[in-house]
């Protein structure tokens, strides 16, 4: 029986780069997936539909950091599947940034980076917890990155912004615990997704260096993440809450 058979989840930021194949592992293991992005999935949708089935998943675009679009997103898998069982916070601004000096930062983008990283895992935990409940349970996967335990030069405003959801987590976990929800943060490396594939600036910068950095001295590949973002969206990490996995081959001890 698929690990995930009967649940229901929300992938945000899940139509594109490590969000994609979030939500492809999540329908395999037979859960039906709301992917959310501001980018289009429904060619995601029609993939994901022929290998899993036509009530497995849905897809819509939204934005994040706008709290309407958050409330439209929650009413619409409600609508199509009666519950949310996992939410995985996983959009983010990091490919399109350019590395750039602390001074050089644009208060515009910086500020655009945490209404996006932390605003919007925030609102939707806001909309998405009443639901996990008022059923007494729930799952909250955050995003996090291995970036807010060791730093990264040029990065100030997406490693300020990981190392809020690390706080995040660790503060939520305490408060919706006696609700049966448990909370916890994957934390990926440097993954070579097709939207870091497609930026060569972070590669240039961090690639070299990073691998350097892991027990394990190899890329790290979407692949990679799957095992433990199933692990904790399903009922075998149930006493699990408040924690932070890193999936980055060793490169940070948490």
């Amino acid at each position: 029986m698929p690990r995930l058979e009967g649940r229901s989840a929300i992938v945000t930021g899940g139509a594109r780069g490590i969000g994609r194949h979030y939500s492809l592992a999540l329908a395999a293991e037979g859960a039906q997936v709301m992917i959310a992005d501001i980018a289009d999935g429904s060619a995601l949708v029609h993939e994901i539909a022929g290998r899993h089935g036509h009530n497995a998943i849905v897809s819509t675009i939204f934005d994040v950091s706008e709290e309407a679009d958050v409330r439209r997103v929650v009413a619409a898998t409600l609508k199509c599947f009666g519950k949310i069982d996992v939410l995985v916070n996983n959009a983010a601004l990091f490919a399109p940034l350019a590395p750039a000096a602390c001074t050089d930062i644009d208060v515009a983008l910086w500020d655009r980076v945490m209404a996006v990283n932390v605003r919007g895992p925030f609102l939707m935990v806001k909309h998405v917890a009443p639901h996990m409940a008022a059923r007494g349970y729930g799952k909250i996967i955050n995003i996090g990155s291995g970036t807010a335990y060791k730093g990264l030069p040029s990065m100030l405003h997406y490693v300020t912004s990981k190392g809020a959801i690390t706080s995040f987590t660790r503060a939520l976990s305490r408060e919706l615990g006696e609700k049966g929800i448990r909370v916890n943060t994957l934390a990926p490396g440097l993954v070579m997704s097709d939207t870091i594939l497609e930026n060569r600036a972070h590669i240039e910068q961090a690639r070299g260096p990073v691998v350097a950095s892991r027990a394990l001295r190899r890329d790290e590949l979407p692949e990679d993440l799957i095992g433990a973002l199933v692990f904790l969206a399903s009922a075998e990490s149930d006493f699990i809450t408040g924690q932070t996995i890193a999936v980055d081959g060793g490169s940070i001890n948490t």
